[in-house]
């Protein structure tokens, strides 16, 4: 799990990394800058999961692959793992001017190695 965190938070632009479990929004691994909340990060993302994933299915969308939430000062964005409710999120925590799609693509890439 840490090797994948890794290649996430290797990205310029990124403060931290997270697998986060979605049925709960607890912590299962991180490597998070100083000053980042983890598990304030955590909850939103895993309360944001279930939200998405009812509003979807209602919508008859499927599910999703990624979501990006900019914010001012950042961007959070996730891959989530699994069709299942109780699956893991991959969650990063980037700056503003993050490449995002280079960002998208190691989240991806440490999904498919941890799940």
């Amino acid at each position: 799990m840490s090797a994948a965190l890794d290649l996430i938070t290797r990205v310029r632009g990124v403060r931290g990394a997270m697998l986060v479990s979605a049925e709960d929004g607890l912590i299962i691994a991180e490597q998070l800058m100083e000053g980042i909340k983890g598990s304030a990060v955590a909850a939103l993302a895993a309360s944001l999961a279930g939200k998405l994933r009812r509003a979807m299915g209602a919508a008859g969308t499927g599910t999703s692959v990624f979501w990006h939430l900019q914010a001012e000062q950042g961007a959070l964005l996730v891959v989530p793992g699994g069709n299942s409710e109780g699956g893991i999120l991959v969650v990063a925590v980037a700056e503003p001017d993050v490449n995002i799609g280079l960002v998208r693509l190691e989240l991806l890439r440490a999904a498919a190695a941890v799940i």
